[in-house]
């Protein structure tokens, strides 16, 4: 595995600058404030939890396309804009973050950049339902892709920052404090607040839900003005935006560990393809109202925090690849669960379609624990690039998320079922992907 990563560094058609090792006693000043960074970076991501709930992509943003469009094949662009988002703006950001001494600086940006995002659809919202503004939905549309072009970089700053400060065995601790913590304070949140903003006639309430959400991004960004990251030497990896592309495409094509999680994730993130669905089956098909819907938000946030809690522990002690494998198996079966909870049950009974949302947890902690594991594949100062790759990689399936959308509204069991089986799929090819724990066990041995 190691020899493959080589490789795939030598044939590569950009010179690649001469990267010092991290000097030992930068290391040791990394040890040192380790714990004051977890903690930190922990902080960081419950203000983010705490705007997320108030933004979740399977229940509120779907919720208020309903509201200023409606159409399913519109409901079916979110994961495309989202993912495709989120994916080709890290690629352009990844040898500028490469070459920061500080990794900290781009989150904070980033962080503003998607309060300010937030703060300007608040501000378009108050004008719901007072006049006609039908030029609304391709506004929130480029907003919303800004907005996951924004969090994208933020995610590929944070996960680079976390494999920078926080060692190996210790980033699943990061995961489980963040990941509950941020849940318990955004089901708090959400419990006081959400279904009373969502009661307000014609959709106004979205105002206060994304101002709200805007804020909580603002005391995200201030709290990392408080990381201790040491600086790095300044890096000279060009950044011209066609060779970046290239080298995503020659690191798949050489790089054999990178090949086997990259398909993997590619059939695996099919799921979203279905998370602006799993609220329209429930309101369509069960009838539920504005209290149903802030009861699978403060469901889906807590599964989050429990999952997250899990799968760091369990991917500290023994690897992120069985991790991976179990998450994949068992979303495999949510579309199954939705399709069969929406046949059995009736309006009235229908508060155990919350179990959907229970499930749907385990998506965002999927993918972070994909995350992690490439951060164990490759050296530090390669991160950034094999994160970007990765998110490339997750971009490319949801082309079909306008095509999903259009094919729900003629026949939702079968979609739901196909997604499932390829979601299964993606479990399985886990059992071809390398462990690159026993790489880092073999080197503290020599070590």
């Amino acid at each position: 595995m190691q020899n493959d990563n080589v490789n795939s560094e030598r044939t590569s058609e950009t010179p690649t600058p001469e990267i010092l090792p991290v000097g030992i006693e930068q290391q040791q000043e990394r040890t040192e404030w380790e714990l004051w960074n977890l903690l930190t970076l922990a902080a960081h991501h419950v203000f983010m939890r705490l705007a997320w709930i108030f933004k979740t992509e399977t229940v509120i943003m779907p919720a208020f396309l309903d509201v200023i469009a409606g159409a399913g094949w519109i409901r079916g662009c979110l994961p495309i804009f989202n993912r495709i988002s989120q994916s080709i703006a890290p690629v352009l950001a990844s040898a500028s973050l490469r070459n920061m001494p500080c990794k900290v600086r781009m989150m904070k940006q980033t962080t503003m950049l998607m309060a300010f995002l937030f703060g300007c659809l608040s501000f378009l919202c108050l004008n719901l339902g007072k006049e006609a503004m039908p030029w609304f939905p391709a506004v929130f549309l480029i907003i919303y892709a800004m907005f996951f072009a924004a969090t994208g970089v933020n995610q590929l700053s944070f996960n680079t920052l976390q494999g920078k400060l926080i060692r190996p065995h210790r980033r699943g601790r990061l995961m489980s404090i963040a990941g509950m913590a941020g849940s318990l304070v955004a089901m708090v949140g959400a419990y006081f607040l959400l279904t009373e903003w969502l009661a307000i006639p014609e959709g106004r309430g979205f105002s206060w839900i994304f101002g709200f959400t805007s804020l909580c991004f603002v005391f995200a960004s201030a709290i990392l003005w408080i990381v201790h990251e040491p600086a790095d030497k300044q890096g000279t990896t060009e950044s011209h935006p066609g060779k970046l592309f290239r080298n995503v495409w020659r690191t798949l094509r050489e790089n054999r560990s990178m090949q086997r999680v990259a398909l993997a994730a590619m059939l695996f993130i099919c799921t979203l393809l279905l998370f602006p669905h799993y609220q329209w089956l429930g309101k369509e098909v069960l009838g539920a109202g504005p209290t149903d819907l802030m009861m699978w938000v403060i469901v889906q946030n807590l599964s989050v925090g429990i999952f997250s809690w899990i799968t760091g522990y369990y991917g500290d002690r023994y690897g992120y690849r069985i991790v991976i494998r179990v998450e994949m198996f068992a979303l495999a079966f949510v579309p199954i669960v939705a399709i069969g909870l929406s046949e059995i049950l009736t309006a009235e009974t229908r508060g155990w379609y919350t179990l959907t949302f229970l499930l749907l947890g385990l998506t965002p902690v999927t993918m972070k624990t994909m995350f992690n594991y490439v951060l164990e594949l490759v050296e530090e100062e390669q991160h950034p690039h094999y994160l970007s790759t990765l998110n490339v990689c997750m971009a490319a399936p949801l082309f079909f998320a306008p095509l999903v959308g259009y094919l729900i509204d003629w026949n939702y069991r079968l979609i739901f079922l196909i997604i499932a089986g390829i979601v299964f799929t993606a479990g399985l090819l886990t059992f071809r992907m390398d462990e690159p724990r026993l790489h880092l066990k073999n080197e503290s041995v020599h070590r």
